[in-house]
């Protein structure tokens, strides 16, 4: 337990790390950047889908990488590569220079996010692994409380490139050796039986495998334009700027609250009727802020967070339980590129929407879209025993 505890804080660190200065990225430096390169919002944020498009197609091979050879090489390599793309970002000069440093740390996600660290901590523990994957999303949900005000004093201090040139001595100077130092290099663990699949199993694992990948790409699809359109959305709702700002950080503590309450609730009911509740929350935030009320704004970051946060281990933990260890690195890797297609195509999907509807039709489109989404977890069954050590 004690092995299991230093890697939950490794891996946490790590991610806090990497989600901090990659994905959280451009929340802090786009507007500067797009000043000083003379690029609109639109071609500086693009430059951010680009990366994620690229995170979604090397993914599967990531995988398949991890099964064969475990997680540690791959998230050393994600601190170098991401540390090269922040000095090529530091170093642009115009807009090829910052697609071409953006499309380095596409590369360096696809090799150093949550998918990664879930599945070299689910080949090293096998079915031991979900506790390990709720304590590492714990601390990783503060990336962007702790970084986007960091980020925006160093910008203030430092300037834009200068934020970049620290983050990337970050990644090279504390992240990486860390890394190399405290996460065990041991072969994937696989523990599953080798007995033959009964007959029919192979339907029902890929009628499971298509529920799943579909419900986590239609709530990743929500959650990106949520990200992108929540300050103007609750602005129309008849927040201030500085009330929508307030409201919008609640999403964070909501996040790890209902990693809190997901973690207390673990010995009480099974992985999947935890997952079914929380895909719930999603469509009754955003049911509350299309009814309006003095409280409904708050309510809905606070229930929306707790949903995304819960969510977030689910990624990791219901494939594990689900299909087991065998093969797990690489079924996480195919799960992650259409939910990463959907993050990168999102908001400019819709933009449109939002500027047709109203904010109440917005917020009930959203929330049919993650109703339809919650559905798709019902069909879905744990085999016996699946929430414990084999």
């Amino acid at each position: 337990m004690a092995g299991h505890r230093r890697l939950t804080l490794v891996v946490g660190i790590n991610q806090t790390l990497t989600w901090g200065m990659t994905f959280y990225l451009p929340a802090v430096i786009a507007g500067p950047a797009g000043h000083d390169l003379g690029m609109s919002r639109a071609a500086v944020l693009g430059a951010f889908s680009c990366a994620l498009l690229i995170s979604g197609f090397c993914a599967p091979r990531v995988g398949k990488h991890i099964d064969r050879h475990g997680g540690r090489g791959i998230l050393v390599a994600s601190c170098a590569i991401s540390a090269v793309g922040l000095v090529v970002l530091a170093l642009a000069q115009g807009g090829a220079a910052w697609y071409a440093g953006w499309l380095v740390l596409g590369v360096g996600m696809s090799l150093g996010l949550y998918d990664v660290a879930f599945a070299t901590v689910g080949c090293l523990l096998g079915r031991e692994a979900t506790p390990v994957i709720t304590g590492i999303t714990l601390l990783a949900g503060f990336a962007s409380t702790i970084f986007w005000p960091i980020g925006a004093k160093l910008v203030q201090a430092v300037g834009w490139q200068g934020t970049l040139f620290c983050y990337a001595a970050v990644q090279i100077a504390l992240n990486m050796p860390m890394v190399m130092a405290l996460v065990p290099a041991g072969l994937p663990r696989v523990t599953d039986s080798k007995a033959p699949p009964a007959e029919g199993a192979g339907q029902v694992r890929a009628m499971a495998f298509g529920c799943l990948s579909a419900f986590f790409t239609m709530r990743w699809f929500v959650s990106s334009a949520v990200a992108v359109f929540v300050l103007p959305l609750l602005q129309s709702f008849g927040q201030s700027l500085d009330g929508a700002i307030f409201v919008a950080a609640l999403i964070g503590p909501g996040q790890v609250a209902g990693r809190i309450v997901e973690w207390t609730l673990t010995k009480r009911t099974n992985l999947l009727t935890r997952a079914r509740l929380a895909a719930l929350l999603s469509p009754l935030s955003l049911v509350v802020l299309a009814l309006g009320g003095p409280l409904a704004a708050p309510a809905f970051a606070l229930l929306y967070g707790m949903s995304n946060g819960i969510l977030t281990i689910n990624r990791g933990s219901l494939p594990m339980a689900i299909f087991g260890p065998a093969g797990y690195a690489s079924l996480l890797g195919w799960l992650a590129v259409p939910v990463l297609l959907a993050q990168a195509s999102a908001p400019t999907l819709t933009a449109p929407l939002f500027d047709a509807l109203s904010p109440a039709s917005m917020a009930l489109a959203a929330a049919a879209t993650t109703a339809l989404a919650a559905l798709l977890l019902l069909p879905l069954r744990l085999p016996v025993r699946s929430d414990t050590a084999p």
